[in-house]
């Protein structure tokens, strides 16, 4: 049978938090991604890969939504990446503006520290999002963006040499971190 299983699955331990840290978008060429023997990314091979840093607190996921028909005999993962920014900057806006117009592939950094590439193929799209500026003095200021990928395999894992749990991206001399600013 061709589509057989590998292996089992046990109950896991408690160890694990949900959430994410960061978000490396890039509308860079990743070239070709060398995919290892557990179907993680473990280099990329792109010239001049440019990725822009978002980090994140609060109400920010990452979900991946399952879809498998057995009448067309296809199956393929959507992710949808949830963003909450807050407070609202004219840079910030001319950003959301450009991220709507792009596709980019976006890095996910998990609270857990797991690296994951969403979008490889077709890139993310920018499919809702508001920019809001509250009622009252609580309120939430600034932008939420919805961001959805399909593609036919679920977000890699991403393993690059010379990682560390500070910059995923270390040892790539081909990829340029532009991390944000402060506002």
């Amino acid at each position: 049978m061709p589509c057989s299983l590998s292996r089992g699955r046990s109950l896991n331990c408690k160890d694990t938090i949900g959430g994410i840290e960061k978000v490396f978008f890039s509308t860079s060429d990743l070239g070709d991604l060398t995919i290892g023997s557990d179907d993680e990314v473990t280099d990329i091979s792109g010239t001049g890969i440019v990725l822009f840093e978002y980090v994140v607190k609060g109400a920010n996921g990452l979900e991946t939504a399952v879809t498998s028909s057995p009448e067309s005999g296809t199956t393929f993962f959507e992710s949808t990446l949830t963003l909450q920014l807050p407070k609202t900057t004219k840079e910030d806006l001319k950003e959301t503006k450009m991220l709507a117009f792009s596709r980019p592939k976006a890095f996910v950094l998990t609270r857990n520290g797991d690296l994951l590439l969403c979008g490889e193929k077709y890139g993310m799209e920018l499919s809702s999002g508001g920019i809001s500026s509250g009622q009252n003095f609580g309120d939430f200021n600034g932008i939420n963006l919805t961001f959805t990928a399909s593609e036919a395999t679920p977000p890699r894992v991403v393993i690059l040499s010379g990682a560390t749990a500070t910059d995923p991206f270390a040892g790539e001399a081909e990829i340029t971190t532009t991390v944000g600013t402060n506002s």
